[in-house]
């Protein structure tokens, strides 16, 4: 049995794209992985506490607890500033209204 897991920690904004490759201990959860892929030091801005987590695509509830497995993505996950639908409806409707 190994003591160590092979995870990735994504992040993009609309001008970069950063993934980075981690080897951690077994009991790593969500939130140690994205503070040990350095990229709250590549993005000041990002607040860890704050921001919502997924894995491959699914939102997890309680990134503070979630144990990773080998092979996981971690997805650092930006607060939508304007619901998709709402803006879809917006660029559809005549000009001028």
């Amino acid at each position: 049995m190994t003591d160590a897991i092979t995870v990735e920690v994504a992040f993009a904004t609309p001008q970069q794209q950063v993934l980075e490759q981690l080897v951690v201990p077994v009991e790593t959860i969500a939130r140690q992985a994205v503070l040990l892929s350095g990229l709250v030091e590549q993005f000041p801005a990002l607040m860890l506490d704050d921001v919502p987590l997924g894995i491959w695509g699914e939102h997890v509830v309680k990134p503070s607890r979630r144990v990773l497995r080998d092979g996981e993505r971690v997805e650092v996950l930006r607060v939508l500033l304007c619901d998709p639908k709402v803006r879809r409806r917006i660029k559809a409707a005549p000009s001028g209204k």
